[in-house]
């Protein structure tokens, strides 16, 4: 007997199942050897008529899932489906055999089949293969949704992606673009002389970002771990080692809440030059981003949600504090102190945390002021110190740092700076992390002993930088939300 919760068509799929088998037919088949894809068929014939290819005569071998089915009597069509589109098929019980034919006609929709046959062109030219023989590959226990609907509810699409990839194109297409934009990414790296290398997942330390971490327990050890945040301080030790440019590609972990623009897993590239600083950070995610949007998309011009944005190269900088003056009108230029400073944000309704310092205030104007006017590319640059514990501090203005962000459509896409390399400076500002974390800053970082250490053998000047992956395939393909570009976001349970 079947499972009580079995609908209807569920049951009629089933019985049918045990038909195939009581005529000898494997429900769930066997190796099928194709010579075409839908796309080789219309690629290779799209410029012959009918005449022509009557006298070509070629014979082809395809399979697919089954998405239309019509006709009666003794002959029928159907579109199969496979990775790169559909192509129609004619079916007549004199070219397949009677027994064929029977198999063919209590075929469902969503079954696997292949199809042997001639390539043709139908009355209406539309391009078709004319079936010589028939077979089935495997039975779909559970029918389609509605084509015409597809699956409405975006909770259940991402919930039951395999089903969204039949039913919805603009799913597939997203599937198929995301890692022609990662193998491009790799492309620009590899073509610049930087080495692809892989770093631990476990980290022992939170370091590398401000963010709370995921954390795990390792047995044999018996230690904690943390699901990494950043790849930042592995590869900077490689750089300390000679490596001199390096990046990684990889996933990142952070405990954080959801939405639109963050999922708890998620991809970036890392990437480090040696003997490099900030200004040549901003010009290499300039480089990369504009050549990778160019080489998917054929054009520098994209849009995302009805705005038209420009990728082409050169793109605005703009300093945090003239940001923050130019938006707000307060000038943060002028030396105050905290105190001040704290006056000014309860003046602007900007709350103030307990462990804010004076750039996290400059950071909170630039929050609620400038970021939600950034539409076309622009690099925001001379973050405070506060807020940028790895990053190399100004020359000209020790309050801010030779960092930047990249943002678009109101949107953070990278992070970059030149890094600090000082490393009685750097433990100083662990420390002040230390001090952070004891205020109730869950997201500040931990001392992490061996990299200061590190950094004691001599890291050359370097530049840094940080490029989400996820956003900018959002970007690329037009998709608001970040879990309609991961194949498999994380989701509340039913």
């Amino acid at each position: 007997m079947y499972p009580e919760d079995l609908k209807e068509q569920q049951i009629v799929r089933r019985e049918k199942a045990q038909d195939l088998k009581n005529k000898g037919i494997e429900p769930f088949g066997q190796k099928y050897v194709r010579t075409h894809s839908s796309k080789d068929l219309f690629d290779l014939f799209q410029n012959d008529d009918h005449d022509t290819l009557e006298q070509k005569h070629v014979e082809v071998s395809i399979a697919g899932r089954i998405m239309l089915k019509r006709g009666q009597g003794k002959a029928g069509f159907m579109n199969l489906q496979d990775r790169d589109g559909q192509i129609q098929v004619y079916v007549r019980q004199d070219n397949i055999g009677e027994d064929s034919y029977e198999v063919f006609k209590a075929s469902d929709l969503g079954d696997i089949v292949g199809v042997k046959g001639i390539v043709f062109r139908t009355k209406t030219n539309e391009l078709t293969v004319k079936a010589t023989k028939f077979t089935h590959l495997t039975k779909a226990l559970r029918p389609l949704p509605d084509k015409f609907h597809g699956l409405q509810d975006k909770e259940e699409a991402r919930r039951r992606r395999y089903v969204d990839l039949i039913v919805n194109e603009e799913a597939k297409r997203v599937a198929i673009t995301r890692p022609k934009i990662i193998r491009s990414i790799q492309k620009f790296f590899d073509n610049k002389g930087f080495i692809e290398v892989e770093t631990p997942v476990l980290h022992s330390i939170l370091g590398g970002a401000a963010a709370r971490p995921f954390v795990t327990h390792h047995n044999t050890l018996d230690m904690d771990f943390y699901l990494r945040i950043a790849t930042e301080l592995p590869l900077k030790r490689l750089i300390v080692g000679g490596l001199e440019a390096v990046y990684e590609i990889g996933r990142l972990f952070r405990n954080e809440g959801m939405d639109a623009k963050h999922n708890p897993e998620f991809t970036t590239i890392e990437a480090y030059l040696a003997y490099a600083d900030m200004g040549d950070m901003m010009n290499l995610v300039e480089e990369c981003l504009s050549t990778v949007t160019f080489e998917t998309l054929g054009t520098y011009d994209i849009t995302f949600n009805d705005e038209v944005i420009h990728m082409g190269r050169p793109w605005k900088r703009w300093h945090m504090v003239d940001a923050v003056k130019e938006m707000s009108g307060v000038d943060f230029w002028q030396h105050m102190t905290l105190e001040e400073a704290k006056k000014i944000a309860k003046k602007h309704e900007i709350h103030v945390e307990k462990h804010f310092g004076y750039g996290h205030i400059v950071e909170a104007f630039f929050e609620k002021y400038c970021e939600e006017v950034i539409l076309q590319p622009t690099m925001v640059y001379g973050h405070p110190i506060e807020i940028s514990p790895l990053a190399k501090k100004n020359d000209q203005d020790p309050r801010f740092t030779d960092r930047f962000e990249l943002f678009i459509m109101k949107s953070e896409y990278a992070n970059a700076f030149s890094e600090l390399n000082d490393p009685i400076d750097q433990r100083e500002r662990f420390e002040g992390q230390i001090r952070e974390k004891e205020l109730g800053n869950d997201e500040a970082s931990e001392m992490d002993v061996d990299f200061v250490e590190s950094l004691e053998y001599g890291m050359p000047p370097t530049g840094g930088l940080g490029i989400g992956i996820d956003r900018f395939v959002m970007l690329l393909t037009n998709t608001p939300n970040i879990r309609d570009v991961i194949l498999f976001p994380h989701l509340k349970h039913r």
